[in-house]
Formats: C-alpha cells, sequence, structure tokens
C-alpha cells in the first residue's frame, strides 16, 4: 500500500509539472523535450499505482505505446475522431507525429530502465 502512495504522490506531482510546462513555458527545450520525456514518467508512475511489482518490461511497453499514439498523431486520429476542435482533447492526444518526440519518450524510459535496474538491485542486496 505504501508503495501504491508514493506512486499516487509521483503521478499527481509529474502531472502538475506537465501541466504548467504546457500552459507557462514557451520555449525551445523545456517544453518540447523535456515534456514529452517527462510524459512516460507520468505514464509509468500511474501504471505503478494499479501495480507496484513486478512489470520488468514496463519501460518497454510504455515505450511502444508512446510510439503508438506518435503514429495515431501522424495520421491525425484528432480528425478521424472528430475532436479536433476540441482544444483540450487536442492537446491532450496531439496532432502532429515529430521523430524528436519519439527519441524523447525513448530517453525517459531509458530513465525509467535505469530506475527499475537499480531497484532490482537494492531489492537483491536486502
Amino acid at each position: 500500500m505504501k508503495k501504491r502512495l508514493v506512486y499516487l504522490l509521483a503521478t499527481i506531482i509529474l502531472f502538475i509539472t506537465e501541466v504548467l510546462i504546457a500552459l507557462y513555458v514557451h520555449d525551445n527545450f523545456i517544453r518540447p523535450y523535456v515534456g514529452d520525456a517527462i510524459v512516460v514518467i507520468v505514464i509509468y508512475t500511474f501504471v505503478r499505482i494499479l501495480i507496484p511489482e513486478k512489470g520488468r518490461l514496463l519501460p518497454l511497453y510504455i515505450f511502444l505505446f508512446a510510439v503508438v499514439v506518435e503514429i495515431l498523431q501522424g495520421i491525425h486520429i484528432v480528425n478521424i475522431l472528430g475532436v479536433a476542435d476540441n482544444r483540450f482533447l487536442r492537446t491532450l492526444i496531439g496532432d502532429s507525429f515529430d521523430i524528436k518526440d519519439i527519441l524523447c519518450y525513448g530517453a525517459g524510459c531509458i530513465l525509467l530502465w535505469l530506475y527499475e535496474s537499480k531497484r532490482k538491485l537494492i531489492n537483491l542486496i536486502r
């Protein structure tokens, strides 16, 4: 239960960080790159609320999910779903494909993999 609360708190903090970046940071680095790396970490912490243990390949699954979402952006899924006029949904889903986004998702997932590896090593030592 304690791990779930830690992941819940992390999810809330990271989500608020993402929203603040989206609303107030209009630069050429933090918003487009750091924000994309953080979004996969938000997804990770959210999934960990539900599944706090196991899931060794979770960073890989999250990366694959993010790539699928990016590809859907490339085929303009917001238009297909008929939500292109809804600013919130268009922002949430995204409406443009960018290979750099996939690289940022990969960087975030590598950080998650390193975290998972460290966490497993610490558990082995205990």
